[in-house]
């Protein structure tokens, strides 16, 4: 299958459930057209995930969409014990079943990868790669709507580099990142920073000095962080 093809037909076969979820990689035309004027009152927010979670896929569209800078953090789900990596923490079922409601309360399809809820360690190195290039949330969007909307295996070399060529990133480069262990050791980082504020799963936002973490949360941080971009404009 032709890179693309695989973006293009999820888009087909889903837009009218996804409201426009098929376009990937024009993340920057829409902030700029809401970017306030003034640069101080920006709503900004960092986003730690597990592209390994659902809940990422569940949060992703509405973090991109509900703040103008986003920085595109991956973490490791296992050092936060959370129930985003359910064969080591958590009932699958119960996950699954949460999922499920999830999708549904927010009109998203919800298609489950085969090797699911197996770990990609080697997405996850491309998905820090692509943060580092400024293609975080491109490569983000469209690993996940392939997993969980397409229900496709990230860690699989084609999957992995249609995702990689709908952020526009470099094939040669994402190919060199999914093989580099030492991005494993920010990952953890990452996530041990998190575990140090009190959160206890993923995904999260750091929204100014506080953080919110579970799908669930995504409206509370970025009222949170209007609030504090609008007083900063005063």
């Amino acid at each position: 299958m032709r890179r693309g093809q695989l973006l293009s037909r999820l888009g087909n076969d889903t837009r009218s459930r996804m409201h426009g979820m098929g376009e990937v990689i024009r993340l920057e035309d829409r902030r700029a057209r809401r970017r306030p004027e003034a640069m101080g009152d920006a709503v900004r927010a960092e986003f730690l995930f597990d592209l390994a979670s659902p809940f990422t896929y569940l949060a992703a569209e509405r973090v991109e969409r509900a703040f103008d800078e986003v920085t595109w953090t991956p973490a490791c789900s296992r050092t936060l014990r959370c129930a985003s990596m359910p064969a080591d923490f958590g009932d699958v079922q119960e996950i699954v079943d949460h999922a499920e409601e999830r999708a549904a309360a927010l009109r998203l399809p919800l298609q489950w990868p085969e090797r699911w809820p197996m770990a990609v360690p080697a997405a996850m190195r491309v998905a820090h790669y692509a943060a580092q290039q400024g293609r975080g949330g491109a490569f983000v969007l469209a690993a996940t709507r392939l997993a969980f909307a397409g229900g496709f295996d990230l860690d699989d070399l084609e999957i992995l580099t249609e995702a990689a060529a709908a952020a526009g990133l470099r094939l040669d480069g994402c190919l060199k990142a999914a093989r580099e262990e030492r991005r494993d050791g920010a990952m953890e980082a990452a996530s041990r920073r998190l575990l140090g504020s009190g959160a206890d799963r993923l995904p999260a936002l750091w929204v100014d000095r506080g953080v919110f973490w579970g799908e669930d949360r995504v409206g509370d941080a970025a009222a949170t962080a209007r609030l504090h971009a609008a007083a900063a404009g005063r």
